[in-house]
C-alpha cells in the first residue's frame, strides 16, 4: 500500500486543502493528513479543534488518517511509514519554500516530496487569508470545506 503524507497547520483547513487531499487520493492508497504543532508558528485555533475538525471530514474515508505531531515531518514520515510527502502549491512564492523544505525532508530522511499545484479557483485562498476574514467578521463558509 502506498501512503503519502500531506501536513500543515490546517489553521484552518480550507477547500484548497480537501482539493489537494482528494487529488492525492487519485494517486495513493492511503494519505495521512498531519495537523502540525508548532510553537513556532502562532496558530488561532488549538491543535486538538484542528485535528478533531479534520477528522470530521474524512470519517467516512478510510483511506484517510489525521493524526498531531510535533516532530520534524520527515520523523512522522518515517513513523507511518510514508512514501512521499505531498504538498500544495498556489504560487511563485509557495514553490521556493517547498523546494527548500523537500531538498532538506530528502537529505534527513530520503523521502521526496510531490508538489501538487493548486486549483485556478483555490489558489487564492490561505489560511492566512481565512483568519483574517475571520477576525473582521466576515463569513468564510465558502473558502471551507
Amino acid at each position: 500500500m502506498k501512503t503519502a503524507l500531506f501536513t500543515g497547520t490546517f489553521d484552518p483547513f480550507t477547500i484548497g486543502h480537501a482539493d489537494i487531499v482528494r487529488r492525492a487520493l487519485a494517486l495513493f492508497d492511503h494519505i495521512i493528513i498531519g495537523v502540525a504543532v508548532s510553537e513556532l508558528k502562532h496558530t488561532k485555533q488549538e491543535a486538538d479543534q484542528r485535528l478533531q475538525t479534520i477528522k470530521r471530514l474524512y470519517d467516512d474515508n478510510p483511506a484517510v488518517e489525521v493524526v498531531s505531531y510535533s516532530d520534524l515531518t520527515v520523523d512522522l514520515a518515517k513513523r507511518t511509514n510514508a512514501s512521499c510527502i505531498i504538498r500544495g502549491v498556489r504560487s511563485v512564492k509557495d514553490f521556493e519554500y517547498e523546494r527548500d523544505q523537500a531538498e532538506v525532508n530528502r537529505q534527513l530522511g530520503g523521502i521526496e516530496t510531490l508538489l501538487l499545484f493548486a486549483d485556478p479557483q483555490t489558489a487564492h485562498i490561505s489560511s492566512t487569508l481565512v483568519r483574517e476574514l475571520q477576525f473582521f467578521g466576515q463569513d468564510v463558509s465558502k473558502y471551507l470545506p
